[in-house]
């Protein structure tokens, strides 16, 4: 594999992992945000 193909392919590995971390965090806070609201409902009732 050239160097040139090999940089391209660590670049997009790259960039996936990038984006899943993004998406994973905000499920991750949503996910936090969603079970607190929870919390607080049931504390009310």
């Amino acid at each position: 594999m050239s160097s040139k193909k090999a940089m391209r392919q660590a670049q997009k590995q790259a960039y996936a992992k990038h984006r899943s971390n993004i998406s994973n965090s905000r499920f991750d806070l949503k996910k936090k945000f969603l079970t607190k609201n929870k919390d607080v409902k049931k504390n009310k009732v």
